[in-house]
Parts: structure tokens; sequence; C-alpha cells
């Protein structure tokens, strides 16, 4: 009992002497605490103000070239597995505002080099991305841009020029793949054509033999003819899209998940086939060989069509929601928020000291 309140008498003796130089010295606390404030306020005069310029816009929601093109294909395009999976295109369209194409072209119309005082265009660009926020967001879908400058009417000019800059770079790559899907596409039409008309030459000239009609029906030599005509199709779209982007990409992915499809739909085709007698170059021989030519020959018109009716388009419609206005109040530096946090850094550095100072002096009285 004696040990327990010897105890809470040692503690009240410590906060007794923690408690009593402070309300000593409260003036003292005090005014440390407004000088600290108003030194604080006073040092927002000296620093200038940077005013904040915002603008949002909603990305066109709409499918990849690739993916429409693999749609074209009809009900093949389900083989493929989750191939409405694409990624939101925010990230895309934050990726190319961020790219240094459209930073150097912001630094030269606004001449950021000299506004900056930077003598090398790394250092100007560096300023310009630490001005900088693009975020997209996570409900609504929108991408918003906000830009800080010491100049309000810089500021917001810099915002809605990443906009015109996004528009005319996705208008100019837009044309430029869908003119090189078009001119390669118009290509493969011209073949197949030519290979069509032969095939249905030698069709004319076979002859009709019932009974082989009777061994491989019609209907069966169609549906292998169009596999095969899809699998050539996707096998030319894989081709195409390795030669611009990476084998990790989505595109590529859909297109080898689709032609692995095709393939085993064609091998089961082909097993069940195996115990079968071979044709001799009957008819159903050329049947089959006019079907798959025609198949290829509609696919690749369907291809054609949608690569000249994307290269006819003029780029994505990127709808802006809040066009970036002039600010007419500054966004930093906030001189409340300031003021308060240096006073309430001087009220506990005044605490901090007079407790250490009455702390100090009964060791020297001692002495």
């Amino acid at each position: 009992m004696n040990s327990s309140t010897t105890i809470v008498s040692h503690e009240d003796d410590e906060i007794h002497a923690l408690l009593e130089p402070l309300v000593q010295h409260w003036r003292t606390i005090a005014v440390s605490t407004m000088l600290t404030g108003a030194l604080a306020l006073g040092a927002t005069y000296l620093i200038s103000p940077t005013f904040t310029a915002k603008t949002s816009f909603l990305p066109p929601q709409q499918q990849s070239n690739a993916s429409a093109a693999l749609a074209s294909l009809g009900a093949l395009a389900s083989l493929a597995g989750n191939s409405s999976s694409i990624k939101n295109p925010a990230d895309q369209f934050i990726s190319l505002m961020s790219s240094v194409t459209v930073s150097d072209r912001i630094i030269d119309q606004f001449h950021l080099m000299d506004v900056y005082d930077a003598k090398l265009r790394s250092i100007a660009r560096q300023r310009l991305n630490d001005n900088v926020r693009i975020l997209a967001g996570k409900k609504d879908g929108m991408i918003y841009v906000e830009v800080d400058d010491h100049d309000p009417q810089r500021a917001a000019g810099i915002a809605n020029f990443y906009i015109e800059e996004l528009r005319r770079m996705t208008t100019n790559l837009a044309l430029s793949e869908a003119a090189q899907r078009r001119a390669f596409f118009e290509t493969q039409l011209k073949q197949t054509r030519d290979r069509l008309t032969l095939a249905q030459q030698a069709l004319q000239s076979s002859g009709f033999n019932a009974g082989d009609l009777k061994s491989e029906p019609k209907a069966a030599a169609e549906s292998y003819a169009r596999l095969k005509a899809e699998q050539t199709a996707v096998e030319v779209r894989l081709r195409t899209l390795r030669s611009t982007l990476a084998d990790s990409s989505l595109e590529v992915q859909q297109s080898r998940a689709t032609l692995a499809a095709l393939g085993d739909q064609i091998a089961k085709i082909e097993s069940a086939k195996r115990g079968e007698v071979p044709q001799q170059d009957g008819y159903v021989a050329k049947y089959r060989d006019y079907k798959y030519e025609e198949a290829l020959f509609e696919i690749f018109s369907r291809q054609f069509e949608l690569a000249k009716s994307d290269e006819s388009r003029e780029g994505a419609l990127i709808q802006v929601i809040d066009p970036a206005l002039v600010p007419d109040r500054k966004s930093k530096p906030r001189r409340a928020m300031t003021a308060m946090g240096g006073a309430v850094a001087g009220l506990f550095a005044s605490m901090l000291f007079v407790v250490a100072v009455s702390r100090r002096r009964p060791r020297h009285g001692a002495a």
C-alpha cells in the first residue's frame, strides 16, 4: 500500500514539475506562438502566388481496331475466350499526354525554357511535369488535367493545350495505322480475288460426281473451308500486329487465342476424316478449294472496308466536359494554413524550451 502511494505521489510530482514552468512563463509561450505565426504569415507574402487551372474530358469509349477486326469474323470471335476484356483507354490517353513529344510542344508553345530559366530542355520537362497532374477518375471514367503556374492565363492555356495535342496526336496515329491496314488488306484482297477466279474455273471444269458429295457432304466442305479461311485471316492479322506491337500486348494475345481455337476446330474435323478414303482431285476437292478462297475473299473484304472506314474517320472524339478557365484565386500559398502551422510549431517549440530551461536550473544551483 505504501509503495503504490509513493509511486502515485512521484507521478504527481513529475506532472507538477512540467506544468509549473509552463504556467509561470505562459506570457513567453503566448508571445512566441504569435510571433512564429506572424513570421510564417509574413513569409507567404514573399512567395509568388501559384494559380491552378483545371480541365476535364471524357475519352472515347470504343474497342481497339484489333478487337473490331476480330469481331468482324463473326461467331469465331467468341473462340478467343475473354476477348471483351478491353482495358480502359484512360491509361493510354494519359501516357500520350505525358509523352516527351507533347511536353516539348508545350515547352515551345509557351516558351517555358525562359519561364523556368532552364538551360537544358530536360530540366524544363521536369519542371513542367512537377507542375502538371493528369489523373483518371475511378468512378466517372473522365480524365482530369491540373496545371500550376504563377501566371493564371498561362496555366489555363497549358491545360487546354494538353487536350488539343491529345486530339491531334490521336487523329494522326489513327490515320497512320488505318492507312497501313488498308494498304495491306487491299493487296491481300487482290491476291485472293485472283486465286478465287482460278478455283472457280477449276470447279467448273471438274464435272459433278454424286458419289463424292455422298462421301463428303457439301455442308461439311463449306464448314471446313470457312474454318481454314478464318485461320488464314487471323494468321495474316497476327503478322500485322506483331510488326507494330509486342507479343505481350492485349491485341496480340487475343489473336493468338483465336488462332489456337481455330486450330483445335480444324484438327477435330481432320481427325474425324482420317479414316476416310481420300478423293482424287474430284468435285469435292475443287469445291472445297473454291469455298476456301470465297470465304477468304469475304473476310478480307470486311477487313478492307473496316480499314477504309477507320482511315476516313476524323480521329477519336474527345468530349471536353469543363475547359480550363483562367483561375481568379490563387491555390498556393495558403496563408491561413501556413500561419496556423507556424503558430502551432512556435507553441510546441516554446513549451519545450521553457521545460528544458527549468529542469537545468536546479542542477546549477546544487553545484
